[in-house]
Protein backbone atom coordinates (compact mmCIF):
# COMPACT_ATOMS: atom_id res chain seq x y z
CA UNK A 1 0.00 0.00 0.00
CA UNK A 2 1.37 3.11 -0.68
CA UNK A 3 -0.39 7.02 -0.55
CA UNK A 4 1.25 9.33 -3.02
CA UNK A 5 0.76 13.27 -4.09
CA UNK A 6 0.15 14.43 -7.33
CA UNK A 7 0.53 18.25 -7.62
CA UNK A 8 1.43 21.55 -9.72
CA UNK A 9 4.62 23.01 -9.31
CA UNK A 10 5.68 26.50 -9.43
CA UNK A 11 7.17 25.53 -13.00
CA UNK A 12 3.37 24.81 -14.32
CA UNK A 13 4.14 21.02 -14.56
CA UNK A 14 2.57 18.03 -12.37
CA UNK A 15 4.91 15.98 -10.35
CA UNK A 16 4.21 13.11 -8.25
CA UNK A 17 5.57 11.91 -5.00
CA UNK A 18 4.87 9.45 -1.93
CA UNK A 19 4.12 10.53 1.00
CA UNK A 20 5.78 9.54 4.21
CA UNK A 21 2.82 9.89 7.16
CA UNK A 22 5.45 10.23 9.46
CA UNK A 23 7.15 13.54 8.28
CA UNK A 24 3.18 15.07 6.90
CA UNK A 25 1.17 14.41 10.38
CA UNK A 26 -0.78 17.37 8.17
CA UNK A 27 -2.62 14.44 5.67
CA UNK A 28 -3.35 12.64 7.90
CA UNK A 29 -7.13 13.79 8.59
CA UNK A 30 -8.99 16.10 6.82
CA UNK A 31 -11.39 18.30 7.68
CA UNK A 32 -12.93 19.43 4.71
CA UNK A 33 -15.14 16.84 2.67
CA UNK A 34 -17.24 18.02 0.46
CA UNK A 35 -18.79 15.15 -0.76
CA UNK A 36 -17.77 10.72 -0.72
CA UNK A 37 -18.19 8.50 -3.57
CA UNK A 38 -17.82 5.27 -4.49
CA UNK A 39 -16.79 5.14 -8.53
CA UNK A 40 -17.08 2.06 -10.94
CA UNK A 41 -16.05 1.72 -14.20
CA UNK A 42 -16.21 -1.33 -16.40
CA UNK A 43 -15.01 0.27 -19.21
CA UNK A 44 -11.32 0.88 -19.60
CA UNK A 45 -10.72 4.55 -19.93
CA UNK A 46 -8.00 6.45 -21.45
CA UNK A 47 -7.25 10.34 -20.61
CA UNK A 48 -4.99 12.86 -22.00
CA UNK A 49 -3.70 16.18 -19.63
CA UNK A 50 -5.84 17.45 -17.85
CA UNK A 51 -6.12 19.05 -14.27
CA UNK A 52 -9.07 18.51 -12.09
CA UNK A 53 -11.61 20.85 -11.01
CA UNK A 54 -11.05 20.26 -7.26
CA UNK A 55 -9.07 18.82 -4.69
CA UNK A 56 -9.27 14.94 -4.06
CA UNK A 57 -8.09 11.69 -1.81
CA UNK A 58 -9.24 8.48 -4.38
CA UNK A 59 -8.37 5.45 -2.38
CA UNK A 60 -8.44 2.29 -4.78
CA UNK A 61 -10.69 -0.72 -4.02
CA UNK A 62 -10.39 -2.36 -6.99
CA UNK A 63 -8.21 -2.53 -10.22
CA UNK A 64 -5.50 -0.85 -11.59
CA UNK A 65 -4.79 2.76 -12.84
CA UNK A 66 -1.73 4.26 -14.56
CA UNK A 67 -0.95 7.91 -13.50
CA UNK A 68 1.18 9.64 -15.35
CA UNK A 69 2.53 13.73 -14.93
CA UNK A 70 4.28 16.10 -16.78
CA UNK A 71 7.76 16.04 -15.33
CA UNK A 72 7.68 12.32 -17.30
CA UNK A 73 6.87 9.98 -14.31
CA UNK A 74 4.62 7.71 -13.68
CA UNK A 75 2.76 5.39 -11.37
CA UNK A 76 0.62 2.67 -11.61
CA UNK A 77 -2.16 2.31 -8.26
CA UNK A 78 -3.38 -1.00 -7.00
CA UNK A 79 -5.68 -1.92 -4.57
CA UNK A 80 -5.04 -0.34 -0.96
CA UNK A 81 -3.09 2.37 -2.76
CA UNK A 82 -4.29 6.02 -2.58
CA UNK A 83 -3.41 9.33 -4.69
CA UNK A 84 -4.28 12.77 -3.33
CA UNK A 85 -4.68 14.67 -6.34
CA UNK A 86 -3.88 18.80 -6.19
CA UNK A 87 -2.97 19.28 -9.39
CA UNK A 88 -5.35 21.65 -9.79
CA UNK A 89 -3.59 24.06 -12.30
CA UNK A 90 -1.09 23.66 -14.54
CA UNK A 91 -1.01 20.58 -17.52
CA UNK A 92 -2.36 18.04 -15.25
CA UNK A 93 -2.06 14.66 -15.52
CA UNK A 94 -2.85 11.48 -18.00
CA UNK A 95 -4.46 8.52 -16.58
CA UNK A 96 -5.52 4.97 -18.09
CA UNK A 97 -7.20 2.01 -16.61
CA UNK A 98 -5.53 -1.11 -16.87
CA UNK A 99 -8.43 -3.05 -15.86
CA UNK A 100 -11.97 -2.67 -14.66
CA UNK A 101 -11.98 -0.16 -11.60
CA UNK A 102 -13.59 0.46 -8.02
CA UNK A 103 -12.82 3.36 -6.27
CA UNK A 104 -13.48 6.02 -3.57
CA UNK A 105 -13.58 9.19 -3.87
CA UNK A 106 -12.87 12.46 -1.49
CA UNK A 107 -13.94 15.63 -2.79
CA UNK A 108 -12.32 18.22 -1.03
CA UNK A 109 -12.99 21.83 -0.15
CA UNK A 110 -9.93 24.22 0.16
Amino acid sequence: MGIYRVFAGADGESHIEEIDLDKNADLCSFLNVAEVRIHQFSELRSMDFHPLTERRLIIHLRGEVEIGVSDGNKQIFRPGDARLMEDTSGRGHVHQDLSPVIQAVVVLED
